[in-house]
């Protein structure tokens, strides 16, 4: 379990990551979603169609020379793209009232568990704000 809620204090557990706050100390609590980027990749494609146009234009060498390297490369580069379906990196982020931010890489597989522990959390949170909010209209 990702999170476990005490009386007063909310304690994390991811891998070896472990941290607690006290519910007061929470200003925040998500569960961002980024895209993964390809800069590398989509550089390296770049560098390999400009180098192929380089020896079809302004080389004296024959087709094969050129075009069977060049097709590799392409052929390496798509597979290093597409041999993981997975186009997104989550993490979640603990923002605490001491300007203190931590933030932690998650497994996608572990997304939607960490999705529900953090809904039962912000109800938790919700519903204890609204009891205190009631305890002082009553004063």
């Amino acid at each position: 379990m990702f999170i476990s809620l005490t009386q007063d204090q909310l304690q994390f557990y991811y891998g070896s990551l472990r941290w607690q706050y006290d519910f007061n100390e929470i200003e925040d609590l998500i569960l961002l979603k980024k895209k993964k980027t390809y800069l590398f990749i989509n550089s390296a494609f770049i560098l390999v169609t400009a180098l192929a146009y380089y020896c079809m234009l302004f080389t004296d060498l024959m087709d094969l020379y050129y075009v069977i390297p060049t097709l590799l490369c392409y052929t390496i580069l798509i597979i290093l793209r597409f041999h993981n379906k997975i186009d997104f990196e989550y993490y979640v982020i603990v923002k605490d009232i001491y300007q203190k931010e931590i933030k932690v890489k998650i497994d996608v597989l572990d997304r939607p568990l960490i999705g529900k522990q953090i809904d039962e959390y912000l109800n938790h949170e919700y519903y204890r704000i609204l009891a205190s909010n009631q305890k002082l209209a009553l004063k």
